[in-house]
């Protein structure tokens, strides 16, 4: 009987690569019969390999964790006798759904349950009504079989939806769900293993056991945590070489520098922060982000301290299972931030309760009422503050607390403009909320508690998905007001240094061009290099009209699609809530305006350019 051949495990391919082959081997042999050449007389009869099965990996990702964890999961999948697939959900049509057998779905969430810029078009047509009366592109998925992992954050109200969304609509078109859906919060890599693990045994009859037994190469456990050959975070290199630096191993950075760039009179305060990466090993690539490590402020620990009775060095738990000092603990490992519904649930709801104001707690006084509302963002201290009857012991305490994970921020600078360096540029976050100030962790941590001269836990997280286009001659639309310059910066660095002869166009836009015109000085220079073609601006406060990026889109909508239809790659980073969809609207109104489309035929360009990468968002 003839079998798909299989590329070894000895070949000079990575595991990602061999997948890969394997899977493109799959395809092209199940086109057809494969000739069968006669051995010779003497020749001994090969043995015959199991059949690869096919599996087709979709992924749904923002910035690019889903991606990562697609790959790896085809790594894995091949080592296991699948033929695996990776394919953006872009790319993938709701009619192919219905010519697969098997797949797995990795899907993340972001904002207000909404799913990946990538993964729009195909949540639409499966979330869309259907019925014997419908008009829904998405034929019946009798023969399909899935199962679906999520990835989110449990702080926010619509954890994984996105993941929920897909599972129950494949199932509710007739696809057969093989292994249960998975929820990974932050910490995913333990999650996503297990889920892996139990799908793979789904989809090839075996137990979970079998699969998840099966060591890779220099393995010494067989446990689902151990089913991927390297570590989550890490790049795919040969296993002997030394190991990079990652999220599950950070590299402790010099900060080289911290400078303010707005002007003193701003209402705004964003800094450009410079670290070393010498002797790191560490590369990045312009669009990928950092991945920083902070530590909360000294003041927030010992308001919390006070409230809970303690000095301090008390012996607790930290995450990883070591005993560390409570101050410690609340400093360095635990989130002091938006309490879990298990911390809630022992404390009790934070509504309408009564909450003392800090200056009252410092000064040892009678509380002073601090009512809150249904509506109001709360903390553990809040908590704390408002059920002084609950006392716990501090070992029992920081159990009930989330592990302080790291903030991701676009890079702002271009390794070949900057060697063995890294830069961010990141706006601090300060504000008030019952009675007392609140700070922003990580960005308050760098403006205020992370000197030059200091050291910060870093790693790069790689974004493939927001990327320069391969071509340099390749025209690009950059739109990034306040901070969501950073990303363009690092654009136009490295297109200056690799002379890139591509057209470029910023538009940037803040509050005050006088206060707020971040790196004003380094642009005006890139203009006259030739390197930034074109720059827009749009201040938002010098006149009496609010005037926004999206408004300077508007009034340029016929050049805008003019470079658009000269094969221009358009980005956009910044905030998610309002900016990017106000800039998503005004793109679509371009394309009606100056392409002279329908809002239908708009909304199927603009579809074009995402499933060509050709419109990238890093928002949050």
């Amino acid at each position: 009987m003839l079998t798909v051949p299989i590329i070894p495990d000895t070949a000079p391919f990575t595991g990602e690569q061999r997948a890969w082959l394997n899977g493109y081997l799959a395809g092209l042999f199940s086109r057809g019969p494969v000739n069968a050449v006669a051995p010779a007389a003497t020749a001994p009869a090969a043995p015959t390999a199991a059949p690869l099965k096919p599996l087709t990996i979709l992924f749904g990702s923002q910035t690019g964790t889903a991606e990562t964890l697609a790959k790896k999961a085809a790594r894995t999948a091949g080592k296991r006798g699948f033929a695996a697939t990776v394919m953006d959900m872009a790319a993938f049509t709701p009619a192919q759904l219905a010519q697969e057998e098997n797949i797995l779905v990795i899907a993340s969430t972001y904002g207000e349950g909404e799913p990946p810029d990538n993964a729009k078009a195909l949540h639409a047509a499966l979330t869309a009504a259907h019925g014997a009366d419908s008009s829904s592109p998405v034929p019946s998925l009798a023969r399909l079989r899935f199962s679906v992992c999520g990835l989110g954050d449990t702080n926010y109200v619509h954890f994984c939806q996105c993941a929920k969304d897909f599972d129950e609509h494949l199932e509710k078109r007739g696809a057969t769900r093989l292994a249960p859906r998975a929820d990974c919060d932050l910490d995913y890599e333990e999650t996503f293993s297990t889920w892996l693990a139990s799908a793979l045994s789904a989809f090839s009859g075996t137990k979970v056991a079998d699969v998840a037994g099966v060591a890779d190469p220099g393995s010494s456990s067989s446990s689902p945590s151990t089913l991927f050959p390297d570590d989550l975070d890490a790049p795919a290199t040969n296993a002997a070489a030394t190991p990079a630096y990652t999220k599950k191993n950070p590299f402790p950075s010099p900060v080289l520098a911290v400078r303010r760039l707005n002007a003193a009179h701003s209402a705004k305060e964003v800094n450009h922060v410079v670290f070393s990466l010498e002797g790191s090993g560490l590369v990045y690539e312009p669009g990928d982000a950092l991945g920083v490590f902070p530590q909360n402020a000294d003041d927030l620990v010992a308001a919390l301290l006070a409230a809970l009775g303690c000095d301090g060095e008390e012996a607790v738990p930290a995450p990883d299972g070591t005993t560390t000092s409570l101050r410690h603990a609340l400093t360095a490992h635990y989130d002091l931030g938006k309490p879990s519904a298990e911390f809630i649930a022992r404390f009790g709801p934070p509504v309408l309760d009564t909450i003392p104001s800090l200056a009252d707690v410092d000064a040892g006084a009678a509380p002073g009422p601090v009512t809150t509302t249904a509506t109001a963002v709360h903390h553990i201290l809040d908590l704390v503050l408002a059920h002084p009857e609950t006392r716990l012991p501090p070992a029992e305490f920081v159990r009930l607390l989330r592990k302080l994970q790291p903030r991701l921020y676009s890079i702002a600078s271009s390794l070949r403009a900057h060697p063995g360096e890294v830069h961010l540029t990141v706006g601090a976050v300060r504000y008030e909320a019952h009675g007392r100030p609140r700070k922003g962790v990580c960005s308050t941590f760098l403006a205020e508690r992370c000197p030059a001269g200091s050291l910060a836990s870093l790693y790069v997280h790689p974004n493939s998905a927001f990327r320069l286009p391969a071509d340099p001659s390749t025209p690009i639309i950059m739109i990034g007001p306040g901070t969501g310059i950073a990303p363009f910066r690092a654009f136009l660095e490295e297109r200056r240094a690799s002379a890139a002869p591509g057209r470029t166009w910023l538009f940037f836009g803040d509050q005050h061009a006088d206060s707020d015109f971040l790196y004003r000085d380094e642009l005006a220079a890139l203009q006259r290099e030739g390197v930034l073609t074109r720059l827009d601006t749009a201040f938002s406060r010098d006149q009496p009209e609010k005037i926004y990026v999206q408004h300077r889109m508007m009034d340029h909508a016929a050049e805008l699609f003019a470079w658009l239809e000269a094969g221009a790659y358009l980005y956009v980073c910044g905030d998610a809530s309002r900016m990017a969809k106000d800039v998503d609207a005004a793109l679509h109104r371009v394309i009606e305006t100056a392409g002279a489309r329908t809002p239908a035929q708009a909304a199927a360009y603009v579809q074009a350019l995402k499933a060509a990468r050709r419109y990238a968002r890093d928002v949050y």
